[in-house]
């Protein structure tokens, strides 16, 4: 019976030999959480997008939105809370987060990826079911003010100088972007997205700026709400592996602004050349 060593040592030798460059499509855990990538990087290969420590942060809602919040970019109202807080004192803990956000309230948990472990919650009730489906997830959660607004997102491309793409909505059905929204029943996209001039210039210079913050290498997809009435931007959320299909929204963001697939695609492998060549210098 083979060891977890000797399984790992095995994994490694075959990924060693048969890969030249990696191109990680991997979502959630293990994937897009800097796993896979330190694996590379034990091994010596270069990789598409984001090194170990911006895929581990940017994977981590509660880690990102710190972040954002210390450089003083614009984000929703949130509080997060550990298993181990919430265990010791329920009440308490839910009632902070009544104190600081008011309904209706998003409920997520801090590590997990297609909105996997997302609740709506109303009122008290609902907010402590939310905690509690939640935990099933993560040991970290995080709450957030539910923003009564368009879902916009675009897509971010480069290393030290990012560009930017064409900015699209995503058209709902459903209360939220939920996991059947993505996968299942699919949701209606518009590209691009019908917005002032000034609110597109305004998402380009957020997601480059959030992008540089979490040191963002490759690619990534960034994802705000439009707060129509007020003439408000928010950050949401960055999506360092996002969907790649040719009908999903990163690329389509890029070919809108001319960037087709193929064309893409091999300028994400320069990166990923770029930044495996500027480390091996070093």
């Amino acid at each position: 019976m083979e060891t977890p060593v000797f399984k790992l040592e095995r994994v490694i030798k075959t990924v060693d030999e048969m890969t030249d460059f990696a191109f990680p499509l991997l979502h959630g855990p293990f994937g897009e959480d800097g796993t896979i990538q330190g694996l590379f990087e034990m091994i010596g290969k270069p990789y598409a997008g984001c090194g170990v420590a911006a895929s581990a942060i940017s994977m981590d809602k509660i880690f990102t939105k710190e972040i954002w919040a210390h450089k003083g970019l614009p984000q929703c109202e949130y509080r997060y809370i550990t298993k181990y807080e919430y265990e010791e004192n329920p009440a308490g803990e839910t009632a902070r987060i009544e104190n600081g956000i008011p309904y209706p309230i998003f409920v997520k948990p801090a590590n997990m990826g297609s909105s996997v472990g997302i609740s709506k919650a109303e009122n008290r009730a609902g907010l402590e079911a939310a905690i509690q489906g939640a935990f099933r997830y993560d040991k970290r959660v995080v709450a957030e003010q539910a923003v009564c607004g368009r879902e916009l997102e675009i897509g971010v491309l480069g290393n030290g100088a990012p560009r930017v793409s064409a900015v699209g909505e995503i058209l709902l059905e459903t209360v939220y972007y939920d996991y059947d929204s993505k996968y299942r029943s699919g949701a209606k996209l518009a590209i691009p997205a019908d917005i002032p001039n000034d609110i597109k210039d305004e998402i380009e210079g957020l997601a480059a700026e959030a992008y540089r913050a979490l040191d963002g290498e490759g690619f990534a997809r960034i994802d705000f709400f439009y707060d129509e009435g007020r003439g408000k931007v928010l950050l949401n959320e960055i999506n360092t592996i996002p969907g790649f299909t040719r009908y999903s929204m990163f690329p389509l963001l890029w070919e809108a602004k001319g960037t087709g697939y193929k064309e893409l695609i091999e300028r994400i492998i320069e990166l990923g050349y770029e930044r495996y060549n500027a480390a091996n210098q070093r």
